[in-house]
């Protein structure tokens, strides 16, 4: 069981799959983390950090339980995944009983950023061999094998060994070096390469050059808003740098805290931060938020405390798959009263909602995708705190309303055109608050034929289900539909590639309104319908 699926690249190679390693985080290509459909060597489909153990933990009770006691169950875990809280308690299990496992601590110091915290100090002292008391592991019930020299082949297989000849939990400690074999990475202070894409393999350079994306933006503003506000601090869970907060640690180093891969712990702490008088600013990725809903929901939620969430890589994400895909977010933070939800359409407003928000009182949240923002898009007025990006000549009829999502405002500016071209009367806005619904935008809504959401989230429990169940209870003759991605874990592919296949792009919304405006005229009128519908 390989805990974060990252490291089971050479497994793959070693699996049958180098043929098809071209193809890797391609649309119908390998994917980058363990897939039980790619080959029966993958047991699990893992890639959020620290569950391994529980996993194994599951499989070597089940193994018992069938009378198979000659059978090993192996984690493979970094030491930055064992900052983990759940890997904690995967310990915890597993140490108390007698069941053959191995744990081996793949341990280099780091996940993206250095590894923090008192596990940090400890695994240095095992390495070096000097502990300052009992080895933890040990006290913990498990045999500690170790350290090894993890790119010493044979020493590592003599270690292997020797664990597997155990009758109880083991834990093989395997010292290695990020980025080791290749130059360009072992000589990348930053992460060692941890998160390129395509590079020049002599180099290690980019092939193609980046473009400024939302979180250097981010990084920008936020850094800027602490030199006014001594209260900010910043949070992150192992990620520093690829969340944003490289700038501000760098200026205001005792200001920015890093929990390890601790995302329960984190929020908690943003609570306690926040009760005591600070303004915490948690950068994490939209996926990862997921594992402290518990803490969103009752330890910033019920206490109402001013903690700014931060959530990079919202929405589709692209060749990271299902499981970092940012699609829940907005269901999930919708159902903590209290909260306010803020989607930028482009760099100017994430700088503006950000400032907002950490003004504000109250639990917020900024979200963005990943990638570049692209050209600012100017609002032609604003009614009510939302902005109008394209109203139809003062003479048509007001057919549709789009209520462009963040940065789906782009797509919905493109099929406005082509509508506009065909003389049907479009309304674009962009809410810039999406949570709470605003009643400004229900009362927009009420004036046109029909209103169309579109969202890079899950339809059926985005924003615009809610919006529907507003505009339903105020203007039951406004039709209410959802563009946005179905209930389903959708595959690696390239983030235009996800969209458009969904029907999130200019042309596919055009056709899509069209199409709703033409049931206008095959069904009875609204106000016997007055039920919206979702589309994915």
């Amino acid at each position: 069981m390989f805990d974060t699926g990252h490291q089971t690249y050479p497994h793959k190679l070693l699996t049958g799959r180098g043929k098809d390693f071209a193809t890797l985080r391609q649309a119908d290509g390998l994917s980058g983390y363990p897939n039980r459909h790619e080959s029966p060597h993958d047991w699990v489909e893992n890639s959020h950090a620290s569950v391994s153990l529980a996993w194994v933990d599951g499989i070597a009770k089940a193994l018992a339980l069938q009378g198979q006691c000659d059978r090993r169950v192996i984690a493979v875990i970094g030491d930055g995944a064992l900052t983990g809280g759940v890997a904690w308690e995967g310990l915890n299990n597993l140490g108390a009983a007698t069941r053959p496992v191995i744990v081996v601590l793949n341990d280099n110091g780091r996940s993206y950023d250095p590894t923090a915290g008192a596990l940090a100090a400890h695994l240095e002292e095992l390495r070096v061999g000097t502990p300052r008391g009992p080895n933890l592991f040990e006290n913990m019930g498990f045999t500690y094998i170790g350290p090894v020299d993890g790119h010493n082949i044979p020493d590592t297989c003599a270690v292997l060994r020797k664990a597997a000849a155990a009758a109880r939990p083991v834990v093989v400690h395997a010292v290695t070096s990020k980025g080791r074999g290749y130059p360009p990475a072992e000589a990348d202070e930053r992460d060692h390469m941890h998160a390129y894409g395509v590079v020049d393999i002599a180099t290690g350079l980019a092939s193609t050059p980046s473009q400024r994306s939302w979180t250097d933006v981010f990084e920008d503003e936020i850094a800027r808003i602490a030199d006014d506000r001594s209260d900010v601090v910043g949070l992150t869970a192992a990620m520093r740098l690829p969340t944003g907060l490289g700038a501000l640690s760098r200026r205001y180093p005792h200001r920015v805290f890093d929990s390890g891969i601790a995302e329960q712990h984190l929020l908690a702490s943003a609570a306690g931060l926040a009760a005591a008088g600070t303004h915490p600013v948690v950068a994490v990725y939209s996926t990862f938020l997921h594992r402290a809903f518990d803490q969103l929901l009752f330890d910033i939620g019920l206490h109402r405390l001013p903690v700014t969430l931060v959530l990079d890589r919202a929405g589709v994400t692209g060749p990271d798959g299902p499981s970092h895909h940012g699609l829940w977010d907005l269901a999930l933070l919708a159902c903590v009263p209290g909260f306010q939800i803020a989607c930028p359409r482009d760099a100017p407003r994430l700088r503006q909602q950000l400032r907002t928000a950490i003004a504000t009182a109250a639990p917020t949240a900024v979200r963005f995708p990943k990638g570049a923002p692209g050209e600012p898009i100017t609002a032609e007025h604003t009614i009510g705190g939302l902005d109008v990006l394209h109203t139809p000549p003062p003479h048509w009829r007001p057919d549709v309303l789009l209520v462009a999502v963040g940065a789906m405002s782009r797509p919905c500016m493109d099929a406005a055109r082509c509508l506009s071209e065909e003389q049907i009367g479009v309304t674009v806005v962009d809410p810039q608050w999406v949570w709470p619904i605003s009643p400004a935008l229900t009362e927009l809504a009420g004036r046109h034929r029909i209103t169309v959401c579109v969202e890079d989230a899950i339809a059926d429990v985005g924003i615009g289900a809610h919006l529907s169940h507003h505009i339903g209870r105020t203007h039951p003759r406004t039709r209410t539909y959802t563009l946005g991605l179905p209930p389903a874990y959708i595959p690696h592919a390239s983030r235009d590639h996800i969209l458009s296949s969904h029907g999130l792009t200019g042309p596919a919304i055009r056709i899509r309104c069209k199409s709703l405006l033409n049931t206008l005229h095959e069904v009875p009128g609204p106000e016997d319908h007055p039920d919206s519908g979702d589309s994915y």
